[in-house]
């Protein structure tokens, strides 16, 4: 049976939280719950940096230093240490945005070989990730996605892009680390799953190295994920695929409204659940074929996971499935799932204070948006608070 308290052990939730780090974290989302203070703060934040005032030291001691995990990968050793010593692995996520040029995607990609060198050594580190858009143009993606003939100069740019997914996926297989790769736009997303799925068909035969991500607020994902089972049924491969309910909904929509097309995205937010539930439920029914990484702070989609596996004979330990959330978040849920003995990793930003901004900056922004997300984390906050006075 099914503990359904599990994630309110707010004991074992915030373990490695000093009394300091409870406070900071506790204001942290007390500042986050107001939507004017995080508008305010943002605006503030932005124009400091772009004014180059001194702030950096104040960021990186609040905002920075709950959410990432450090400047480079050797500042993050600390916090992936003391988090393996709960049992939680971490995800190194190189949280830089909007790059364009190709220098830019070759160093994107030496950060990331750099990183599989990294987890190699350390068995705290079974994951790396990054973002197609990381590796190449946004731009191309999209005109590969729409069809769109490419020039010699652009089919040589393409074929670089599949050079570097192909070196990160190749190394990774040698290595025995996990590839995760992220999901974008809907615009271009189909150039990257059909470039993530001729890498699933390399290095997928035996074990599943190469993950794709599917962004279920997009109705039409479950069924790609069909689709997609089938081929691999046919032509012998193993499918990855972390599962995520998605974060760029308002621009889809209003992409979709612009260009007066019909939205990807569904109709509420009830609708995101069900189909997440469903694509979790399917995977794991075909856990022969289908390696999931179930990434969501929703607690209802979790305990879920945790039924069926029992309902279905999956052991906590089957690497096929694993639990992920994003440090500084939801740590009831990863720390208590980790305790348990389920397999947990924690997504950890990290990169120059400057750069990693956008990537804070959406941070507060979907906290502030999603309903109960915030005011969940503060109940627990004070809870534990409450619990050490005591």
């Amino acid at each position: 049976m099914i503990n359904h308290s599990l994630f309110e052990n707010t004991a074992t939730a915030f373990t490695l939280k000093s009394d300091s780090e409870l406070e900071r974290a506790y204001f942290l989302f007390k500042m986050i719950s107001s939507e004017p203070l995080v508008r305010i703060g943002t605006a503030a934040t932005n124009f400091a940096l772009k004014a180059h005032l001194p702030v950096e030291k104040l960021i990186r001691a609040t905002v920075f230093d709950h959410f990432c995990g450090g400047v480079n990968e050797d500042d993050c050793l600390s916090v992936i240490d003391k988090l393996y010593t709960e049992r939680v692995s971490s995800v190194l996520d190189y949280s830089v945005e909007g790059k364009s040029v190709e220098n830019q995607f070759d160093n994107a990609l030496e950060k990331i070989l750099k990183i599989i060198n990294f987890c190699d050594e350390r068995e705290a580190m079974p994951i790396v990730v990054f973002k197609p858009t990381g590796f190449g143009r946004f731009l191309l993606y999209q005109k590969k996605t729409e069809g769109i003939e490419l020039t010699l100069e652009e089919e040589a740019e393409w074929n670089r892009i599949v050079v570097r997914f192909d070196t990160v996926c190749k190394l990774a297989k040698e290595k025995d680390v996990e590839v995760l790769i992220d999901g974008e736009e809907s615009w271009m997303q189909t150039a990257a799953d059909d470039l993530v799925e001729e890498m699933m068909r390399r290095y997928n035969k035996d074990v599943t190295v190469v993950y794709n991500t599917l962004q279920l607020y997009r109705w039409d994902r479950l069924d790609y994920l069909k689709q997609l089972h089938q081929r691999a049924k046919t032509e012998g491969f193993k499918i990855g695929m972390k599962i995520v309910r998605g974060a760029y909904m308002e621009k889809e929509r209003e992409r979709a409204l612009d260009k007066g097309y019909d939205s990807p995205i569904c109709e509420n937010k009830k609708a995101t659940d069900d189909n997440f539930n469903e694509t979790l439920s399917y995977s794991l029914n075909n856990l022969k074929e289908i390696s999931v990484f179930i990434g969501t702070h929703n607690e209802a989609s979790c305990y879920l996971a945790l039924e069926m596996m029992e309902a279905l004979n999956i052991s906590k330990e089957d690497n096929n499935v694993w639990f992920g959330q994003l440090y500084g978040m939801s740590d009831h849920i990863s720390f208590n799932l980790a305790a348990e003995g389920y397999n947990v990793a924690k997504y950890i930003p990290f990169g120059p204070v400057k750069d990693v901004m956008p990537y804070l900056i959406r941070r507060a922004e979907e906290n502030t948006s999603v309903a109960g997300q915030t005011s969940r984390e503060l109940s627990l906050l004070k809870a534990e608070r409450k619990r050490r006075k005591l």
